[in-house]
């Protein structure tokens, strides 16, 4: 009788360290998985402006003798600003033009507005802008 239980003890601690291995190595059908978790990746951005992006404009080499457009912002010394400027490249380019463009609203968008064929009248006539802001 104790050779019988001796023999079924093994048998028992063998059936059950192989059933441990094959669980530790994941032989065993597992529990199944829940649904991966899906996520909506957002965009930090706004919209998308649909105009295509370009290069700046090509720089002039000289401001001798060219028409340089002055424009200048509502703010109270954005004008005082400009008539130096107008004075300084006076000084340095005596031939050339500077022409001021100046509302003197307090809303600077008025060149999307009322005075839009007076700012691109005025902008078509330059060679060089300077913006003046009076901040």
């Amino acid at each position: 009788m104790q050779k019988f239980l001796s023999a079924l003890t093994i048998g028992i601690l063998a059936v059950l360290a192989v059933q441990g291995s094959s669980r530790a190595q994941g032989t065993v059908s597992p529990k199944p998985k829940a649904p991966d978790a899906q996520f909506e990746v957002l965009s930090p951005w706004a919209d998308v402006d649909p105009m295509p992006l370009r290069g700046i404009s090509p720089r002039i080499p000289t401001l001798a003798g060219k028409k340089i457009g002055l424009f200048v912002n509502p703010k109270r010394a954005a004008m005082p600003i400009a008539e130096s400027i107008q004075k300084r490249l006076g000084t340095m380019y005596p031939d050339a033009q500077t022409i001021i463009f100046h509302d003197t609203e307090a809303n600077v968008s008025v060149i999307e507005t009322k005075n839009k064929e007076k700012f691109i009248a005025w902008a078509k006539g330059i060679d060089a802008a300077i913006a003046v802001v009076g901040d």
